[in-house]
């Protein structure tokens, strides 16, 4: 695409090969002729780009600086924009084996995760010591806690002559409940006996009661 003739200035596109999953990369590049070009190297510059990271505008770049100037006095734009398309080609290629090794590291990761779930931190005297100070730690201010809240518990606790004088009505207490109660208590005469019925004995008058031998009758 052609932006200006004086002084020459245009931009192409180069986009890669499509690679894994049809995906590509892509840049413009802008250049302008310079008045003795191409005893001198074209202005250059990249002015859009997709799916290429900062590293990879930077590579590109680079490349055209040096390929400039290796053909210094010949026409380079196609040279230039071919070196282009096969540095993009390359960061395809590039990009599929970083997600291969993406893809494996995170493998092994999680294997590495897995073992130390089932095989635990070995242990080492340094590691123990560390555990055991924190673990004792942990017990003396389960202890202390206890401690605290029982001793808070005994504070707490009432005596019954204390409930009596925080509490006046415990005095009256049993009193109003009587009271309450009325004369209204039925006795069941059926229950006793008439006590000339009851053949009771008494011990001490009878002549062979010893109440030191107790296997007397």
């Amino acid at each position: 695409t052609v932006l200006s003739e004086k002084p020459t200035t245009f931009t192409i596109t180069v986009t890669s090969e499509a690679g894994e999953n049809d995906e590509t990369v892509q840049t413009t590049l802008k250049f302008t002729y310079r008045e003795t070009y191409p005893d001198e190297t074209p202005l250059y510059e990249i002015v859009s780009q997709e799916n290429l990271d900062d590293n990879d505008v930077t590579d590109i770049i680079k490349l055209l600086e040096q390929q400039a100037e290796e053909n210094l006095g010949m026409v380079m734009i196609f040279t230039l924009v071919s070196a282009v398309q096969e540095k993009l080609n390359e960061i395809v290629d590039q990009i599929k084996t970083r997600r291969e090794e993406e893809k494996k590291q995170k493998e092994r990761e999680a294997e590495e995760e897995e073992k130390q779930r089932f095989h635990g931190t070995p242990v080492t005297i340094e590691n123990f010591l560390n555990w055991k100070a924190k673990f004792d730690a942990e017990l003396l201010e389960i202890k202390r806690k206890k401690m605290k809240e029982e001793e808070q518990a005994g504070k707490n606790k009432l005596s019954g002559k204390q409930l009596f004088e925080m509490d006046h009505n415990l005095d009256t207490s049993d009193i109003q409940f009587l009271e309450e109660a009325g004369n209204s208590v039925e006795v069941d005469e059926s229950l006793f006996q008439e006590m000339d019925d009851l053949e009771l004995e008494d011990e001490e008058d009878d002549p062979d009661y010893n109440p030191v031998n107790l296997d007397s009758d």
